[in-house]
């Protein structure tokens, strides 16, 4: 069945993709967040989505090729949520997005922590993380190099909610 489309311009074909709301967070929280089910992004959304809306996400990004739902080895009745790597591929997107916020928006240092590591580390760290991306959800081996960025970010965000601003809101 054949989809109708505003036009054929590629940036119009991508906002009809992923232009809504939701469907960028939903990625963004799989890709960084490391969070791999319903559950998961449902309990730590940062923005609260609701259930119906993830819902209806996630049957979004599984229709356009953005993430696979596989049975989760470990729970019968669970999904466990794979991006594919046409959605890797909007790594570099993801950290000029990420940039833009830095520089334009009202962005919380915490949160801004790994767009700008992202920023800086350039397209050479995007490569590593897509390459890690790939490893967890793609089952490719893993990358030579042995960087994790997913670790490196992490840690990251770690020491800036250590740091002393934040102390009196822990």
């Amino acid at each position: 069945m054949a989809m109708d489309h505003r036009s054929g311009c590629p940036i119009n074909l991508s906002i009809e993709v992923l232009g809504d709301r939701w469907s960028i967070i939903v990625l963004r929280d799989i890709m960084f967040g490391k969070r791999r089910s319903y559950r998961e992004l449902l309990g730590n959304s940062e923005e609260g989505i609701a259930t119906n809306i993830l819902a209806a996400r996630l049957k979004h990004l599984e229709t356009a090729g953005l993430i696979e739902m596989a049975d989760d080895p470990s729970h019968k009745q669970r999904k466990m949520l794979n991006l594919t790597d046409k959605a890797i591929a909007l790594v570099p997107v993801m950290a000029q997005l990420g940039a833009w916020g830095v520089r334009f928006t009202p962005c919380t240092p915490e949160l801004a922590i790994r767009a700008r590591m992202l920023a800086e580390g350039g397209p050479p760290m995007w490569e590593d993380f897509m390459a890690e991306l790939r490893h967890l959800h793609c089952k490719t081996p893993r990358p030579a190099s042995g960087r994790s960025v997913l670790a490196e970010l992490a840690e990251a965000y770690q020491c800036e909610l250590a740091a002393p601003r934040h102390q009196s809101r822990i």
